[in-house]
C-alpha cells in the first residue's frame, strides 16, 4: 500500500518564499501521478517533501494511515530517480545497482538475484560489468531505474528523469516506464515539464504554476476541459488559439462575437451564458480543431489571410490572420494554401473553449462534452 495525501501543506523557504501553498491532494495506491508546470512552479518541492528531503513547513503529509512530516527518507519506503543519474562513476553497473540493497545488510544471494532480474527487465545484463563512462545517456537511465526497482519501494519518485536524453530516446524510455510501472504495480509521482510525458504516462496530472495547484485530472480532462488559461495554455502544440471577444444574443441564439466573425454556442454553453450578454470573454480555438471541407452552410467559420505555411513531417500548419490576431491551424497535409490567400475554415462549436477575459478561468470547464 501507497496512498499519499497532502492536506493543506505549505513550504516556505528562508525569506518568506512562498514555494508551494495550501496543497491539498491525494495520490492513490498503485497510480501513476504526473506533475507538471514551469519551472519554479513548485513540482520538484512537492516531489521532495514526498521523499523527505524538504521538510513541510505547514499542514501534514500522509502516507496511508501514517503522518510522515517528521519521518526521515530512510523510513519513507521510496525509491527515487533523479535527472543526473547520480551514479557512482568508479563502480560497475551491477555495483551501482547492488549499492542500496548493500546498505541495507541484504544477503548476498538476494542481491545478486534482484540485481539480475531487473537488469534483465531493462535490457542491460550485457552491462553489468561496464562502468558509467562506458554508458550512453538512455543506458545510464536504466542504470538508475535498476537501482530504484532494485530497492522494492512502496514509492517510485522520479524528478526529470528524461530531460537529458535525446527526442527519440525519450519516446522509448516514456514506453519503457509505463511498462515498468504495469509490471511493478507500484505508486509512480513523476515531474516534468514535458506535456508529452505527462500525457503519455499519467493516470492523472496534476498541474501547478506558483506552488499551487491549477487543475487535478486524467489527461483526457486536462487537455479536452481546460480550467483556466493557464492549463489550456500549457498543453498542445501549437498551443491554443486565444481570440477575445464579447457574448451576444439575437435571432433566438447566444454567439461569441469578435468583429465579422460570429460563432453560435452549443445549446448547454448557450442556456449558460444567455445572461452574460456582453461579457468580455476569450475563445479558445485548438490548432486541430477546424475542418478545411465538408462545411454546412449553418456551420461556424473562422476566416482568414494565410500569413505562413508550415509543413512539419506528417501535418501542415497554417499561421492566419484573424480579425487582427494570429491564429495557427493544422490542416491536411495535402491541402496547397499560399501566403496571402484567403481561407475559410469550419469549427465545432463543442470543441471550443470559452473563457473569463479578466480571470482566465473557463465558462465551459465542468460541462459534459
Amino acid at each position: 500500500m501507497a496512498r499519499i495525501v497532502f492536506k493543506a501543506v505549505t513550504k516556505r523557504y528562508a525569506g518568506d518564499v512562498l514555494a508551494v501553498r495550501d496543497l491539498n491532494l491525494e495520490i492513490r495506491d498503485k497510480e501513476f501521478v504526473v506533475l507538471l508546470g514551469p519551472s519554479g512552479c513548485g513540482k520538484s518541492t512537492t516531489l521532495n517533501m514526498i521523499a523527505g528531503l524538504e521538510e513541510v513547513t505547514d499542514g501534514e503529509l500522509w502516507f496511508d494511515d501514517q503522518v510522515v512530516n517528521a519521518l526521515p527518507p530512510h523510513r519513507r519506503d521510496v525509491a527515487m530517480v533523479f535527472q543526473s543519474y547520480a551514479l557512482y562513476p568508479h563502480k560497475s553497473v551491477y555495483e551501482n545497482i547492488a549499492f542500496g540493497l548493500r546498505m541495507r545488510k541484504i544477503p548476498k544471494p538476494e542481491i545478486d538475484a534482484r540485481v539480475k532480474d531487473a537488469a534483465q527487465k531493462l535490457a542491460i545484463s550485457h552491462l553489468l560489468q561496464r562502468r558509467p563512462s562506458q554508458l550512453s545517456g538512455g543506458q545510464r537511465q536504466r542504470v538508475a531505474l535498476g537501482r530504484a526497482m532494485v530497492r522494492q519501494p512502496a514509492v517510485f519518485l522520479m524528478d526529470e528523469p528524461l530531460s537529458n536524453l535525446d527526442a527519440a530516446l525519450r519516446i522509448s524510455m516514456r514506453a519503457e516506464i509505463k511498462h515498468l510501472h504495469t509490471e511493478m504495480q507500484t505508486t509512480f509521482v513523476y515531474v516534468t515539464h514535458d506535456q508529452a510525458e505527462a500525457l503519455t504516462l499519467a493516470d492523472r496530472i496534476v498541474v501547478m504554476n506558483d506552488g499551487v495547484i491549477q487543475q487535478i485530472g486524467t489527461p483526457d480532462e486536462i487537455y479536452e476541459r481546460p480550467r483556466n488559461t493557464f492549463v489550456a495554455s500549457f498543453l498542445g502544440n501549437p498551443p491554443i488559439n486565444y481570440l477575445p471577444g464579447v457574448i451576444e444574443s439575437g435571432d433566438g441564439r447566444v454567439a461569441f462575437r469578435r468583429g465579422e466573425m460570429c460563432v453560435p454556442l452549443p445549446p448547454a454553453a448557450a442556456t449558460r451564458m444567455k445572461g452574460d450578454v456582453g461579457r468580455d470573454v476569450m475563445l479558445g480555438i485548438r490548432p486541430e480543431d477546424v475542418a478545411t471541407h465538408g462545411l454546412r452552410p449553418d456551420t461556424p467559420t473562422l476566416r482568414g489571410a494565410v500569413d505562413s505555411v508550415l509543413p512539419v513531417g506528417s501535418d501542415r500548419f497554417l499561421g492566419l490572420k484573424v480579425e487582427g490576431c494570429n491564429v495557427y491551424v493544422r490542416v491536411d497535409k495535402e491541402s496547397h494554401h499560399r501566403e496571402g490567400e484567403t481561407v475559410t475554415l469550419g469549427l465545432v462549436p463543442e470543441r471550443l473553449h470559452l473563457f473569463d477575459k479578466a480571470s482566465g478561468d473557463s465558462l465551459l470547464a465542468d460541462m459534459a462534452q
